[in-house]
């Protein structure tokens, strides 16, 4: 029998200056059961988050947040909570980018120093 570590929510901070200005309420789009540290972006017709998508179109192109706790909305739309800001530091090795291309995911950590997120590997 193997057993399979996830990762605890909230583990992939390493610092946050202030929860209370770095973390927002928000809603994970329907469809999705995600991860905690899956690197979201933010759907451009509605404003929930879904997983980055470097080639997408729809507003997940641009990573927007690191998603602190799982959330399963597999059936319907849920509220999860989002590290949508900085000056935050996260550990790249617990980040769930959705895709294991290096170029995309180097083009998530600019957006994500654009919001005052460092990822630290």
């Amino acid at each position: 029998m193997s057993l399979t570590e996830v990762l605890a929510n909230f583990e992939s901070v390493l610092w946050e200056a202030n929860p209370e200005y770095c973390r927002e309420e928000i809603t994970v789009a329907s469809g999705q059961k995600l991860a905690a540290g899956t690197v979201v972006g933010i759907v451009s017709s509605g404003g929930a988050v879904a997983v980055y998508a470097n080639g997408a179109s729809d507003g997940t192109q641009a990573a927007g947040g690191v998603l602190l706790a799982a959330v399963d909305a597999s059936a319907a739309a849920q509220k999860g909570v989002l590290l949508k800001r900085g000056p935050a530091i996260v550990k790249g090795a617990t980040l769930n980018w959705g895709t294991s291309d290096a170029t995309a995911q180097a083009a998530g950590k600019v957006d994500l120093a654009a919001l005052g997120i460092i990822v630290r590997e």
